[in-house]
């Protein structure tokens, strides 16, 4: 027996195939972009940081981002007043600007960070079929 697959069916296919990995790239990516700034936040949290310092701690964890990303966020946080930062001389170059927490900064991380908390329970839990406690629930 024999199959003949019109060329513009194996186009289709071809085309289908692509917008998969289109989909799973894009998901990736949103993923990503979604921790972004929590990350960001956690680093600046423990104390300033100057954004070449976040670039490689995040590149240290399989987080990578670039400057082109990193600054215009950093403007973003700083504009609502969750950064601050201070001119820092250099020795080697123009000042730095290193960043930290405002007030607001810090209790924004920690909503983040409870977010988080509850997200990743939650995500591990059904990824990795967990059952959920069941002893404050009833039974019917």
């Amino acid at each position: 027996m024999c199959c003949i697959v019109p060329n513009n069916t194996i186009s289709l296919i071809k085309q289908k195939h692509k917008e998969v990995i289109m989909n799973i790239e894009n998901t990736q990516s949103q993923m990503r972009k979604g921790i972004l700034e929590f990350c960001i936040l956690s680093i600046i949290g423990r104390g300033e940081a100057y954004p070449s310092d976040i670039v490689e701690e995040m590149k240290a964890a399989s987080l990578n981002i670039l400057e082109g990303t990193l600054y215009p966020l950093l403007t973003r946080l700083k504009n609502a007043d969750m950064l601050t930062y201070r001119w820092v001389e250099s020795n080697s170059g123009p000042p730095r600007k290193y960043f930290s927490l405002t007030d607001k900064g810090k209790a924004f991380y920690k909503e983040l960070d409870q977010t988080w908390q509850e997200l990743s329970y939650g995500v591990n839990a059904l990824t990795n079929n967990i059952q959920p406690n069941t002893s404050t629930s009833t039974n019917h």
